[in-house]
């Protein structure tokens, strides 16, 4: 919190100056590390985790949406486990959760031991990561020192996912692919062991758990998921795939009115009356969906097709890091004059013309000729919405609902990137199954004892045939990828609407916005000292002060 509870007997002690408040920096900020980096991290090791668990291409998204269904789903209530039980009490609780399941995670001998680890840290996760943000608030003078420590939070924020590649791939070539979830212990545990020492706990408040919203949201995700991902393998007419779609809808309508009821929900339902914000949540469903498909199918095919090595591949992948940050810089800088708008809808274009370039994918694809050059021009086109989307999510509303605003951002981005990332899985399985009948006779004539023998184990086709059949299945979902993009500018042209208001606010510096990438809302709103419990007179009906807290948005890097 900020303002006067925040400066009320919450800031920093004296002997925190200097050496300790560098030391309490840095504690935080190697938890936020490690949770954001460790969607990326895991990436790389995606093919060794396949061969070595048995995971099917299909499956293997799991490995993904486990931790992010449960990472966004229970974000928010993260956030107000920390205000009602402490902050620091909770910060090590969540720590620890998330050291256990890499822990678990690393020593797994089954596929689905593997998924449940990846599910308990995304627990840890949204526990430790909103509390982490809210950590600095009550441990920073109001000021330069604060604002200092929100420089270092959202530089780390930015940065967490090209880290998480280049560690990946050192890990994965150099030791083993377990070696991306043990690392997190060591880490960890020196955190959770020294947070005491240099964090002071913070002031609880009343109020109380959203968990059955919290639930019926994430297990109607999670159901919503399996159903795409059941259907790419089963059919659409399969009973397991009807059950599951029919249980999700009515666990999500559920959850929709439990939350229209609720005096303090854990999705505040009035924010989506607003049409810039609903606009801007539908738009971040949609180029999330695209991003964490485009990473984990080039991911598959630089190391099954093109044959790179883990660290190869991470290096690959640092042109879009840097050109996402190119992009969130130079729309940063323009947005005061044109307004958020030209960057949402050319923004999102870029995208879709870099998913649409990568549909033309082949087995003779490179990476300079085919890859690069898509990859480039989707992160330019993803860097102008970094920015774009964080500060329409928060525009027009009050100080201390900015939180909120950028809390349910966040949230949406990671539930829309594993609904989105299902969908192009089931769009891959379907193009693959095609593909993979075409290539059978061909490889059945061609193939030698020892190969034949092979398949009759492993049900699947050996390079080259192989290749054929993975690259079908790529070049296919990112059609649909594509298609996500094309939806998120037509919703940027038609429903975003930019208000002479608002862009006086912009000019004057006067709303709540982004003044460098990987820095949100609720950064810039932390940062200025905003009391936002002092006043509750432009709360909406149904929410309270505690709702205004929100977790932080870690960009729009996997």
């Amino acid at each position: 919190m900020t303002g006067s509870h925040a400066t009320s007997g919450k800031t920093a002690r004296p002997d925190q100056r200097g050496r300790g408040s560098g030391m309490a920096l840095l504690v935080i900020a190697s938890c936020q590390l490690m949770v954001v980096l460790d969607i990326t991290i895991v990436n790389i090791a995606l093919p060794h985790m396949q061969k070595s668990l048995g995971f099917s291409t299909e499956n293997l998204s799991w490995v993904v949406n486990a931790y992010t269904l449960t990472f966004g789903g229970l974000l928010l209530l993260g956030g107000r486990l920390g205000d009602i039980l402490g902050r620091r009490r909770v910060f090590i609780f969540g720590v620890l959760l998330f050291v256990l399941a890499s822990l678990l995670g690393g020593l797994s001998q089954e596929s689905w031991q593997l998924l449940a680890a990846r599910s308990l840290q995304g627990v840890g996760g949204a526990i430790a990561s909103p509390t982490a943000l809210s950590l600095i608030t009550t441990t920073f003078r109001e000021g330069p020192e604060r604002n200092r420590a929100f420089g270092v939070f959202a530089a780390v924020s930015a940065g967490g996912s090209a880290i998480g590649l280049l560690a990946g791939g050192v890990l994965v070539e150099w030791l083993d692919w377990r070696w991306v979830l043990f690392v997190n212990v060591p880490i960890g545990l020196i955190i959770a062991f020294t947070t005491p020492r240099y964090i002071r706990e913070s002031e609880r408040h009343p109020g109380h758990f959203d968990v059955v919203g919290a639930l019926t949201s994430t297990v109607g995700m999670v159901l919503l998921v399996y159903g795409f991902i059941r259907a790419s393998e089963d059919g659409w007419s399969d009973p397991l795939t009807l059950g599951s779609f029919a249980v999700a809808i009515a666990l999500l309508a559920l959850f929709v009115f439990i939350e229209s009821r609720s005096r303090q929900p854990i999705t505040p339902l009035w924010m989506f009356r607003d049409r810039n914000r609903a606009g801007t949540y539908t738009m971040m469903l949609s180029l999330a969906a695209a991003m964490f498909g485009m990473f984990f199918f080039l991911t598959l095919f630089v190391q099954n097709v093109l044959d790179f090595s883990p660290l190869r591949a991470g290096l690959a992948f640092l042109p879009v890091s840097a050109v996402i940050a190119v992009g969130a810089g130079f729309a940063s800088q323009l947005l005061p004059r044109w307004g958020p708008k030209p960057f949402m809808v050319a923004g999102a274009l870029l995208a879709a013309i870099g998913l649409g370039w990568l549909t033309l994918t082949d087995v003779h694809s490179t990476y300079l000729g085919s890859i690069l050059g898509p990859m480039l021009v989707f992160g330019l086109g993803m860097g102008m919405q970094f920015v774009s989307l964080t500060l329409m999510a928060v525009s027009g509303v009050a100080p201390k609902e900015a939180g909120a605003a950028s809390g349910v951002l966040n949230a949406t981005q990671q539930v829309g990137g594993s609904l989105g990332l299902s969908i192009l899985v089931t769009m891959f399985g379907t193009a693959s199954r095609h593909e993979f009948t075409d290539q059978l006779p061909r490889f059945q004539e061609q193939a030698t004892a020892a190969q034949l023998l092979q398949f009759e184990r492993t049900r699947e086709l050996p390079p080259p045939w192989g290749d054929d059949v993975l690259t079908a299945g790529v070049s296919s979902a990112f059609v649909v990828a594509a298609c996500f993009a094309v939806f998120a500018a037509l919703v940027a042209l038609l429903v975003i609407q930019v208000r002479a208001s608002d862009l006086a606010r912009l000019q004057g510096g006067a709303t709540p916005g982004v003044t460098a990438p990987g820095e949100t809302a609720s950064d810039r709103t932390a940062c200025d000292g905003t009391d936002e419990t002092s006043d509750t007179s432009s709360t909406p009906p149904g929410t309270s002060p505690d709702t205004a807290k929100g977790p932080h948005s870690h960009g729009l890097d996997p």
